[in-house]
């Protein structure tokens, strides 16, 4: 009796362990045509162009864009940001995260159906699989129990992965490309003279590209990224997403073209599930908004398709806000809800920082002076009538052009500063987007100042020098400290 009460609740509990796990059904999304179509080919276009492209472009004799981790150094085109520029980058990362908080507010998950990595690369690598394995029906037939394995299904399965392993190759070089001079890169993988961590980092993101967009694919999107999570509480009644209007199209079912519908007692949705085959997350959007939706719109242009070959209107599916689907409005009337308070707060303060930006950045001084205090030797005296203090001077030159700068000291009386052999400091050269690191001494007559710690001033002035140097004279006044001992 107990044995049987055992086996029974084992057997329960084995079978809620089943229902809570949920086994992976492969997705095999229809190709579609359509406007929301033509508009994913021209972002996957135009990223890939820039995120491929912008590696080998030249900016003065060097990459436009290199984020050079190694010299601590950023180059974006004209700009050459140092770790001192880190609120630039602060106002860069709050910018896109406004911009991604706009654009959901307005229209959902617009950035996750058109721009998102993970949404462009599934769009390429299927579009390989399409041209090798064909559409929907011939990749479920090959990839069932009737297709066994032959050579020719080796080969096509073959062929697929050797161009997805080229793409992901690729990819993962560029990626690359902005962290190392890509075409030093380059050099360095014929030659196989390639360093341990950019082989490394090479293939770990090939291999992400190759998994994420062959394999994972809408389990990125569905279980990995959190913006499916927590968009629904920056979505309101006003936001335009992909919706089925289920007032017009239930109650759904198939029917000839040659009768009336509405004599049956039908919806327009003919319920033939075209909509589910070319989803590439696999919903059902008829059965509402679900946080699985990445907004690509691939359904409403199946389904307008639909509507067409049927003589029904289009827009069965569409994207409108909840607003105008429970108010029967048109978009043009809906489009009027679009700007409403909290939209026009992210558009303002997107303003403010990024006119702050520009701003910034047009202003922005291209010289920069760290002064650091020797902590070996902060004070000691010499020829028994001056004390002298040790500083080691950082002069970051971020422009384009070498800077002619020159040093002075104030703050005490009879003050003069030397090089670190004891001589005058004449007219110091900077170079192009680069440092100098210098040691410097700073003396004082002891009859001139009292025990004690006194503040000083570090004037910099500097001149850039160059074909396209501006006439303007940078100057930076950094303030220290001077120790007197007692």
């Amino acid at each position: 009796m107990t044995g049987d009460f055992l086996e029974k609740e084992e057997s329960s509990q084995n079978t809620v362990e089943l229902s809570l796990y949920e086994v992976r059904r492969k997705i095999y999304p229809r190709s579609v045509s359509g406007v929301f179509a033509k508009w994913r080919i021209v972002l996957v276009l135009f990223t890939q162009i820039l995120f491929y492209g912008l590696p080998w472009v030249q900016w003065n004799d060097r990459q436009a864009v290199l984020f050079d981790l190694i010299s601590r150094k950023f180059y974006i085109f004209g700009l050459v940001l140092w770790p001192q520029d880190i609120i630039y980058l602060t106002l860069l990362l709050i910018l896109s995260a406004l911009a991604l908080f706009l654009f959901t507010a307005v229209a959902g998950r617009l950035f996750c159906g058109y721009a998102c990595p993970q949404t462009v690369y599934t769009e390429l690598f299927m579009w390989i699989e399409r041209k090798i394995e064909g559409d929907r029906f011939a990749r479920i037939r090959l990839d069932g129990e009737e297709w066994p394995w032959s050579f020719r299904k080796w080969r096509i399965k073959l062929s697929k992965h050797f161009l997805w392993v080229l793409v992901a190759l690729w990819t993962g070089f560029t990626f690359v490309g902005y962290f190392t001079p890509i075409k030093v890169f380059a050099a360095e993988i014929i030659g196989f003279t390639l360093g341990p961590w950019q082989a490394f980092w090479w293939l770990f993101y090939a291999f992400a590209t190759w998994g994420n967009a062959g394999f994972m694919r809408e389990q990125v999107c569905k279980y990995m990224c959190p913006y499916a999570r927590f968009q629904s509480v920056m979505v309101d009644k006003d936001t335009f997403l992909v919706t089925y209007d289920k007032t017009r199209g239930e109650p759904r079912g198939s029917r000839s073209k040659a009768a009336n519908h509405k004599e049956l007692g039908l919806g327009d949705c003919v319920d033939c599930s075209i909509c589910v085959q070319v989803c590439p997350t696999g919903i059902d959007i008829r059965d509402g908004l679900q946080y699985m939706c990445i907004g690509c719109g691939a359904c409403i242009d199946a389904c307008d398709q639909v509507m067409d070959k049927v003589g029904y209107d289009k827009g069965l599916i569409r994207y409108t806000s909840e607003r105008a689907m429970l108010e029967h409005m048109d978009n043009k009337k809906a489009r009027h809800y679009i700007f409403r308070p909290r939209v026009m707060v992210y558009i303002g303060i997107m303003t403010v920082l990024m006119i702050a930006f520009i701003t910034s950045v047009f202003l922005r001084n291209p010289l920069r002076v760290d002064v650091m205090r020797d902590r070996g030797a902060l004070a000691r005296e010499i020829e028994g009538t001056k004390i002298e203090n040790v500083y080691r001077l950082q002069i970051m030159n971020s422009s384009e052009n070498a800077m002619k700068v020159q040093l002075s000291v104030t703050g005490l009386p009879s003050m003069h500063i030397l090089n670190s052999q004891g001589k005058e400091i004449g007219e110091l050269i900077v170079n192009p987007s680069s440092n100098l690191l210098m040691p410097v001494k700073v003396r004082v007559l002891m009859e001139d100042v009292k025990p004690g710690t006194h503040p000083i001033n570090f004037d910099i002035e500097a001149k850039e020098d160059g074909p396209n140097a501006s006439a303007a004279l940078r100057v930076r006044d950094e303030k220290s400290s001077f120790i007197v001992p007692r």
